[in-house]
């Protein structure tokens, strides 16, 4: 190995290979030995040397050794802060922030240099949305202590992102309150936690000292109010910073870190009654957990203006929120109390909650309304008619569903033939990291236009590629269903000209691994080594290797399997154009055993004969599917799933799953040797994760609904007792299509019914309401599962009372007592009643009483009948009086 010397002999003399390994090895301390001494214009010249090097490795990513590395050469041979900046400011450097930091500095100081300060603003300036921690730490380290800080919303967010993740490598962890006293950033910053969107999100971390089970929640609020109650910082900046943010609205999830910080502070009535208009503005328009917030703190006031809570009141007894509205019945129940001249006012703004869509609610309302208005003149009109939504006499018309047939699947577009329309098309799939949207109409439009233009189209892809989200930029080893490094590939030699055989090496093996012999099991056609990975994924796999293999092949006019639909349904009378097309040639063997999957189910000798006319394999191929009616519905079974076993030593994972779940089974029927294995679905592991890509799959089965769902079932499920966003976004696909459902739908919905996210519980909604409006929903049989997840604890019924009241809504009432009607029995059997049950109560009775249709529920008599004045008797008595009326 050479000294330290006879490095800096040879750099002197004019060779730079040397310095170059030591920061491809991440040498950083060796780099900074090599340089010391060295004469500033040999470092310029050094330094061009290491741009153009750099350069011609743009595709490597530089881990943290090699990027404190690089980092200490830059500094130590770049001219200006200007040029450093530019190269360490990439997203594919990765700095050890502190490290690099200190060695840059001292590398500085050696070479005489004072521009470090406006490399770390330079830097600060080009922070991005994906930019490394290591990034920021090394700019902090870089700022001088007497200098302002930049404030921009990339660094703010890093430094809280900073406070969450200290390092670990300079001994014991401190404590966060005692990290901020000692931080010179906080003054500057402290204020922009209230400013920047969103931020209260990445604000509520857990400081974790020992282990998880031990952590410390929502530190930073809690070591702010302690910092205010030792006079470090302002405490009425962080009230009225806290009350500004919440003022100005953000994700709900965003605004808990200010609710938590004024609950910290615990404001004291004079604080309050000073900025009593603010928290009036949010009791009346924020978020319900800001409104409950601000309606506890108001309530607590000795003697608060009754015009400012009644004109409050107007506003805040219209919202659907039903603790916040019977918090403020409650309220004005004791104001009118308070003060009796006031009564008959208070008793008018109370009569506004008359019209509250929560039953129980509006008999509240009605009942202080009584107590507190005006008697009735004698001879006066008659009271009105308890309405029938009360539990009275059932007076509507009786009536069913009234949704819209969607009618037949929108055409699909047509197909990619200009290369400025690929373009487009390519740079809006690879602009996102969501990686979900389907691939046909791209890969169809590759197929076509590489054989005529590929050096234009080579041309047109580079730049778009060059932009890419740096999701796309290589297979997530994480994801078993990521196909980014495939497209990627795929799309970086469109265009380019076919390579010898042995060059296509790894597009033929993939394709022979999809086609590789599984001794343990059935004889299959396509392999799926990962149980984690589904058939219809790796039947997308194989297609996007196929098309790698062939693309640039001439006399391919497009994809056999481009669907004529937009639910990705192919017309048996394209596909035999499309065959007629090629004539002798052969089909690609993937391309159109999708096409198959993608055509009606059924027997259809007449088609079969014509495409038995064509004479050829495939025409072959393509009749005697036809004659078999495509693939047959399989056999499904409910199955009872556990977690995995406890390993050994912590395991959080372990924590984080449900004890149990309801799961799917499909297999084929009798006698169907099912050579694709697509009808043989076993539940993944629990916890498996396909992301966005089981919207791709109803594209492959258009036909098969109760198969599609058997497979997106695991993600629907992760999004109600996991709490998993985005797992239910699939739903509203699967009811455009075909095919029978089964229990595998029924699950679903009832899964995705109770989702955690809004955008999974409207999707699920969606999907309900297109389901019903074709007649294919089997109302009870999703209720039954509904009624089973609920009564057993394994999803939370509460979320199912919305989008099950909005289906209601809607237009489908009747779908929806159904539904109810089959639920109902588990979830009164329960031996504790799951909340959310006496809300699925007054929905039942009011779907019920608006259809008019009589349905048995075992079980409500008695809860009816028993004494008490709990919600759950009320509800059921109120339904029981509905039902017998009908």
């Amino acid at each position: 190995m050479k000294s330290t010397v006879r490095r800096r002999r040879e750099l002197a003399a004019g060779g730079s290979s040397d310095l170059f390994d030591l920061v491809d090895a991440g040498s950083a301390d060796l780099v900074a030995a090599a340089l010391t001494g060295l004469p500033e214009q040999r470092r310029r010249a050094v330094g061009v040397e290491l741009t153009e090097w750099f350069k011609t490795r743009r595709s490597t990513f530089w881990g943290s050794a090699k990027g404190t590395a690089l980092a200490v050469a830059v500094v130590g041979c770049l001219p200006t802060a200007a040029q450093a900046a530019a190269l360490l400011s990439r997203r594919s450097v990765a700095i050890d922030g502190d490290r690099a930091a200190r060695l840059v500095s001292v590398v500085a100081v050696e070479r005489g240099i004072d521009w470090l300060p406006e490399l770390a603003r330079r830097m600060a300036d080009k922070l991005t949305r994906d930019a490394w921690l290591g990034h920021w730490r090394f700019v902090a380290g870089l700022l001088p202590a007497d200098a302002a800080p930049p404030t921009g919303e990339r660094f703010v967010e890093l430094w809280v992102q900073s406070l969450g993740t200290p390092d670990r490598r300079r001994g014991a962890p401190v404590p966060l309150v005692d990290r901020l006293r000692a931080d010179p950033l906080l003054p500057a910053l402290l204020p922009r936690l209230f400013e920047i969107d969103g931020l209260g999100g990445p604000m509520m971390f857990d400081e974790v000292h020992t282990d998880w089970e031990n952590r410390r929640r929502h530190v930073l609020p809690t070591a702010l109010a302690q910092l205010a109650a030792e006079g470090v910082v302002d405490r009425a900046a962080l009230l009225d910073g806290a009350l500004g943010r919440l003022l100005r609205g953000d994700r709900p999830a965003a605004l808990r870190a200010f609710t938590v910080l004024l609950d910290q502070l615990q404001p004291g009535t004079q604080e309050v009654a000073a900025r009593a208009t603010d928290y009036l503005r949010l009791l009346a328009d924020a978020p319900a957990p800001v409104a409950v917030m601000a309606q506890k703190a108001l309530r607590a006031l000795p003697d608060p203006e009754p015009e400012a809570v009644l004109a409050a009141s107007r506003e805040v007894l219209l919202r659907p929120d039903k603790a916040l509205v019977r918090g403020q019945l409650t309220w004005l129940d004791r104001l009118a109390r308070r003060h009796p001249d006031r009564a008959a006012q208070i008793a008018e703004v109370i009569a506004v909650a008359a019209g509250h869509p929560a039953v129980d609610v509006r008999d509240r309302a009605a009942a202080l309304t009584a107590r507190h208005g005006p008697a009735p003149a004698a001879g006066g009109p008659a009271p009105a008619a308890e309405p029938a939504s009360a539990g009275g006499p059932a007076v509507a018309v009786a009536r069913g569903d009234d949704l819209p047939h969607p009618g037949p699947p929108a055409p699909a577009p047509a197909p990619i033939t200009d290369l400025d329309e690929l373009t487009e098309e390519v740079a809006a799939l690879v602009g996102t990291e969501h990686r979900g949207e389907p691939l046909d109409r791209i890969l169809d439009g590759l197929v076509r236009l590489a054989p005529t233009d590929g050096p234009r189209l080579r041309a047109a892809l580079d730049p778009v590629l060059a932009r890419r989200h740096w999701a796309w930029a290589a297979e997530h080893s994480w994801d078993p269903c990521c196909l980014c490094g495939l497209v990627s590939d795929l799309l970086e030699t469109a265009g380019e000209p076919r390579p010898a055989a042995p060059q296509r090496g790894r597009w033929a093996a993939l394709l022979a691994a999809v086609r590789r012999t599984d001794p343990q099991g059935p004889p299959r056609e396509l392999t799926v080594t990962d149980p984690r990975v589904p058939v219809p994924h790796a039947l997308l796999r194989a297609r996007l290797a196929e098309v790698g293999h062939h693309l640039g092949e001439p006399g391919h006019p497009g994809l056999l399997a481009a669907p004529t639909s937009a639910n990705g349904a192919l017309d048996p009378l394209a596909l035999l154009e499309r065959l007629t097309a090629l004539g002798e040639r052969q089909p690609w063997r993937w391309d159109l055993t999708q096409a198959l999957l993608r055509l009606p189910t059924g027997v259809d000798d007449t088609l079969a004969g014509k495409a038995e006319a064509l004479r050829t394999p495939a025409g072959d191929r393509v009749a005697a599917w036809l004659r078999a009616g495509g693939l047959p519905d399989p056999v499904a079974r409910l199955v009872p799933q556990a977690r995995r076993p406890r390993r050994i030593g912590h395991d959080w994972q372990h924590d984080q799953l449900p004890p149990r779940r309801i799961a799917v089974e499909l297999r084929p029927p009798a006698g169907y040797p099912d050579p694709y294995g697509l009808l043989t679905v076993d539940p993944p592991p629990m916890g498996t994760d396909h992301a966005t890509w089981a919207r791709m799959w109803p594209s492959v089965l258009p036909h098969h609904l109760g198969v599609v769902a058997a497979y997106v079932l695991p993600q629907v499920t992760a999004a109600a007792d996991l709490d998993r966003r985005d797992g239910a976004l699939a739903l509203p696909l699967l009811a455009e299509c075909g095919g029978p459902g089964g229990p595998a739908v029924d699950v679903a919905l009832a899964y995705g019914l109770a989702a955690r996210h809004g955008v999974d519980r409207v999707a699920t909604l969606d999907a309900l309401l297109g389901l019903a409006a074709t007649g294919r929903l089997d109302a009870a049989g999703v209720g039954a599962r509904l009624g089973d997840l609920g009564a057993g604890q394994l999803v939370k019924l509460t979320r199912a009372v919305e989008p099950l009241r909005d289906a209601a809504g809607a237009g489908a009432p009747l779908s929806v007592w159904r539904l109810l009607a089959a639920a109902l029995p588990p979830l009164l059997a329960a031996a504790t009643p799951p909340r959310g049950l006496p809300d699925l109560l007054t929905l039942a009775a009011e779907t019920a009483t608006a259809t008019g249709a009589r349905i048995e529920v075992p079980g409500l008599a008695e809860v009816a009948g028993r004494g008490g004045t709990s919600r759950v008797v009320t509800e059921a008595h109120r339904l029981h009086r509905a039902l017998a009326a009908g």
